[in-house]
């Protein structure tokens, strides 16, 4: 009987390994020259977030800037009505362009048969898109400059000197005005001094200081406060006051309202597209003190004013009247491209005068001024 034998064979087992292998390559390298993250504040991470949802919530608004609250009801006070535009006799001005970037002109203005307006005056401008050099001497030695200059283009600085000598209508005297602005996306903030001094031993003159914010598209309130110290003995005054604004589709109605005793209302509407109309309202409440008060009682005092503007091809015509009896009117109109002819006249009934004044203006300018226009963008100065 033959035997047979079996050979067992072996079985193998594959076990996978414990800790996969590592690849040396794969890790990041280790920057030792890193600062480790500095700790956090609980405080501080809630306020953070806090004020960047505000950030978030602010910006998807989509509001605009809204000005300055000196300038609250621009559209009636300075498109409208014929504020610091009126003048009496006659005017001639000759001005002479030599660059429009950077800008410089230089102007000679003669008057006669007016009180306001000296006999001559001349004037010279110099502006860059940053910068804003104005100079003017009339012939009776009242001096006046002006420099304006953009540090960034939210930041902007606003001076002005007038110098006026003395004379037998008045004692004479300086003043100048320092003034800065920031203007941001949906606000604007504003301080303004006039004749500061720390000469007599403390601070004095007056210091003026607004802010205007837009809360929603159409709305835009502010506050102005008010502090002066005059010089001697005399004590220092503050006031303040609360602006308002909102701007409809073809209109816009403002409001202040000072805490002393006053309120001033102004609204404008755009009619068509060359005509537009103004409305303004102030009204004083005189003897809210306590000094005012014990002489006599409060009162009151007002004054409304409605104006119109039209605009032609080649001339624009304002007019208004006020309460008091006060009828005023002004015609610009361009007789040929060099060449401005205006018209003022103002009646008041009141003090039964009139005034009348003309002045032609003529713009001088060579070809070279020409050709520039043609190849170079005009530069545009803070004014």
């Amino acid at each position: 009987m033959a035997t047979v034998t079996l050979e067992k064979q072996p079985v193998l087992v594959e076990v996978p390994p414990i800790n996969p292998p590592i690849e040396v390559s794969t890790l990041p390298p280790l920057d030792v020259t890193r600062p480790p993250p500095p700790a956090t504040n609980a405080i501080f991470d809630t306020v953070l977030n806090t004020y960047n949802s505000f950030q978030a919530r602010r910006e998807a608004l989509g509001l605009s800037n809204p000005g300055t609250v000196d300038q609250i009801a621009k559209e009636v006070q300075r498109d409208v009505f014929l504020t610091n535009q009126t003048f009496s006799g006659l005017r001639a001005e000759l001005n002479k362009s030599f660059s429009i970037n950077p800008i410089f002109q230089v102007s000679h203005a003669f008057s006669m048969g007016s009180q306001q307006l000296s006999p001559y005056t001349f004037l010279a401008l110099y502006g860059t898109d940053s910068l804003l050099l104005q100079g003017q001497v009339d012939s009776d030695l009242s001096f006046s400059a002006r420099l304006n200059a953009r540090l960034h283009p939210r930041l902007s600085l606003k001076h002005s000197l007038q110098i006026q000598p003395s004379s037998g209508m008045s004692p004479g005297g300086a003043q100048i005005s320092l003034e800065q602005d920031y203007v941001g996306n949906d606000f604007t903030a504003q301080l303004k001094s006039i004749n500061p001094s720390i000469l007599e031993g403390s601070l004095t003159g007056m210091f003026i200081g607004s802010y205007l914010q837009s809360i929603t598209p159409r709305l835009s309130l502010g506050l102005e406060g008010v502090w002066q110290k005059p010089g001697g003995d005399m004590g220092p005054e503050a006031a303040l006051s609360y602006a308002a604004r909102y701007k409809g589709d073809d209109w816009i109605a403002s409001a202040q309202l000072l805490t002393q005793g006053g309120l001033q209302g102004s609204y404008w509407r755009r009619l068509t597209d060359k005509v537009e109309t103004g409305v303004d309202v102030n009204l004083q409440f005189a003897g809210l003190s306590g000094a005012n008060a014990m002489m006599g009682g409060m009162r009151k005092e007002g004054t409304a004013t409605l104006g119109a503007k039209y605009e032609f091809s080649r001339s624009i015509f304002r007019a208004q009247v006020d309460s008091q009896g006060k009828i005023g009117c002004l015609l610009d109109k361009v007789i040929a491209p060099p060449v401005r002819v205006t018209f003022a006249g103002e009646m008041d009934h009141a003090k039964n005068s009139a005034k009348l004044g003309l002045a032609v203006s003529i713009e001088a300018s060579g070809e070279e001024l020409m050709e520039q226009q043609e190849r170079v963008i005009p530069a545009s100065p803070p004014f």
